[in-house]
This record gives C-alpha cells, structure tokens and sequence, in this order.
C-alpha cells in the first residue's frame, strides 16, 4: 500500500513536470533578482486580458510539456498584464505596443530579444533557444544590420521583429529590403503596408512610387483606403499633444478636409478624442463621447458593438450608460450570437442589478463557448455568483 501511495505521488509530481511554463507568482524585482541570482534570462509573456492570440498561447502552446521543460529549465518565466498594476509602467519602459509580445530580459532589467503574435510549438523554443545565443539577439541582428547586411530574408525577419516596437528603424530596414524589389508578392505589399504609419516614412515614397506593383495585388480601390489611413494617421498624431494631453481641433480639421468630408472628420476626430480619454482614463470623457457616436448604432458591426458595450462594463458606473451599454449588447448578440457578446450581455446585465437575465445570457454563453471548444471559465464563475 505504501509503494501504491509512493507511485501515485510520483505519477502526481510527473504530471506536474508535464504542464508546461511554470510561471512565478511575484513581483517584477523580485523575478530580475531571481534571475541574476541563477543566471538565467526572464521570459515575459506580454499579455492583454482581450487579446485572443494571447488566450491561444495559454490554451495551446505553454502547457505543453516541450516548452514547460525548455523554458522551466532555461528561464525565470513571468506572466503580465500589460494594462494593469506594474505591467502599464513595463509596457511603457520596455515599447509593448503589440499583444502578446515576448520578451527576454537579463537581470538588470535589460531587453536582449523579443519576437510577438500566436507561435506554434517548435518555433516557440528555436526564439528562446536564440534568445539565448548572443549572435542571433535582437541586439545582435540590429548591428549586423548596422554593418550593412542586405540579405533580403535577414531584412524581412528583423523588420518583423521590430515592427511594432521600433517603427523608426523597422522603416529602415524596410527601406533596404524594398530598394532591391523589382517585383512584389502579397507578404512584400503587407510588411509595406505594416511598416507605412505616416506620410513622412521613406516607407511612403516606396508606397507611392510602386503602385503599379501593388495594385495588380491588391484592387485599385484598397490601395485608395490605405493611402486615406496613412494621411489621416500622420494628421491625428500632429494634432494631439502626448505633454498636455490636449487635441488642436482646427489643425486636424483643416488638414484632414484635404482626403475627406467635413462631416467625416469631425467623426474620426470625435472616436480619436474618445479613444485617447480611455487611454488615460478620463472616463467621463470617453463615456459622453461614445453616447454621443453611438446615439444611433444601427449601421455599427456586431463586433464593434460588443467592443464598445464591454468597455463600458469594465468602465463606467452610471446606471442610464450602462443601461444603454446593454442595448448595444443587445443589438451585437442580435447580429452575431456568440460566446463573447452573449458573455458581455450577461455580465452587464449583472452589473445593472438584472440576476435574472444575467442567469440567463450566461447560461446562454457557457453553452455556445462549450459548443466551440471556447474557455469559459470566467462566465462560469459570474454565473455560480447568480
């Protein structure tokens, strides 16, 4: 009986072993000490709580016991919300603009390679296996590019590895890589596209001086849409001021009326406006602008809906708001019902005092999440709170 007992808890630790990433349960100092101490790299896996690749890495890719044992062996692994606690102050330090990115950080607190986005298994440990390999670093791979490196793969990966983080030298590398194109193909028109946030990009010039490659990829008409974004991005940026979180109305009005209507304009400028103040969670601000967009919501996407009704749950206390957060659930679920919506429709339901329908559209959703394969574990836990 006690070799029984022996073996089950043997079979127990085994499985343990098997469960992928271990992640440490601490703060950020405490896991750079933890690292110097031991030598290792810090693995940050940098999430956002509404990011659906993210939930895939967790649901398919860290629990599997190849990367739990290369990285448990290799690295103190850490897991943070990018916009929440101390992770708003890294996301910040370490330029996380994209979700999830990952980063390898030493124990001073210094970034030595990062890469982002869903990676399957066998990709997933050959990056952490370079992040450990002073040649193939980012910091490597920028001073071999540096160097004057013109190899067009080793110019298409390190602008992917830096596209969202370091647009400035991404736009660079890009520069190299598209003066020696001849030709496109539709990978080439999208690392273009990506990499082409403002007018003033050498990028730009590129975009305009190819369309005629461009266009046999993507219609005439697409290629339209893209050139409208890149000028309105470059406006918006100039007409908000990051230092006195102010917008200078007249500049954006004035130089956006040059690729669209008046009344346009005062609409994007309106959602960018309501955009900003939730970033700096100026919620009343935010929450009168959305009112004021979405007074009429019939034209809006189901997606969009959802979006927009979620963030209000998490946001905003007013009752009358929250009332009409959940007509836009509503009218999401009623255009296309499924596991997020029907999971927004339930939790503000809940949040207005309706326990009824809050039991209701949770049941709803667990159902249709279980139907997919979906985690619902959060929908679970609001509806045993009914």
């Amino acid at each position: 009986m006690k070799k029984l007992a022996l073996f089950s808890s043997l079979f127990i630790g085994a499985l343990a072993l098997a469960q992928g990433i271990k992640f440490e349960d601490s703060n950020f100092a405490a896991i750079l000490a933890k690292a110097k101490k031991e030598n290792k790299l810090v693995f940050v896996d940098a999430y956002a709580s509404w990011c659906g690749p993210c939930k895939l890495m967790v649901k398919n890719i860290f629990p599997l016991q190849t990367v739990g044992d290369f990285y448990n062996s290799h690295f103190v692994n850490a897991k943070i919300d990018m916009e929440k606690g101390e992770g708003i102050g890294l996301a910040k330090k370490y330029n996380v603009k994209a979700f999830p990115t990952y980063l390898f950080i030493n124990g001073d607190g210094e970034e030595v390679h990062r890469t982002l986005g869903y990676v399957e298994e066998k990709d997933f440990i050959q990056f952490a296996k370079d992040a450990e390999d002073p040649n193939k670093r980012l910091t490597a791979l920028k001073q071999k590019f540096e160097n004057g490196e013109k190899d067009p793969e080793f110019l298409k990966n390190l602008a992917g590895l830096t596209i969202y983080n370091d647009s400035e030298f991404a736009g660079k590398v890009l520069d190299r890589y598209f003066q020696q194109k001849t030709t496109f193909d539709q990978e080439d028109v999208q690392m273009l596209l990506s990499g082409t946030q403002s007018t003033e990009s050498p990028l730009y010039k590129i975009f305009q001086a190819k369309k005629s490659e461009i266009i046999k990829i993507f219609p005439e008409e697409k290629y339209a849409k893209f050139d409208k974004n890149i000028k309105l991005n470059t406006v918006l940026k100039k007409s908000y001021n990051a230092d006195t979180k102010s917008w200078n109305d007249s500049y954006f009005l004035t130089e956006s009326q040059k690729f669209m209507t008046k009344d346009e304009a005062e609409k994007i400028l309106k959602r960018a406006k309501a955009s900003r103040a939730l970033k700096n969670k100026d919620i009343p601000t935010y929450e009168k602008l959305m009112l004021e967009l979405y007074k009429d919501s019939s034209a809006a996407s189901s997606e969009e809906l959802n979006s927009l009704a979620w963030n209000f749950f998490e946001n905003v206390s007013n009752k009358a708001s929250l009332e009409k957060a959940v007509t836009w659930a509503q009218e999401s679920v009623k255009k296309d019902e499924n596991y997020a919506n029907t999971d927004t429709l339930a939790n503000l339901y809940n949040k207005i005092g309706d326990k009824k329908n809050a039991k209701i559209w949770a049941e709803k959703s667990v159902q249709l999440a279980k139907a997919k394969g979906e985690d619902s574990t959060d929908t679970e836990k609001l509806l045993k709170s009914l």
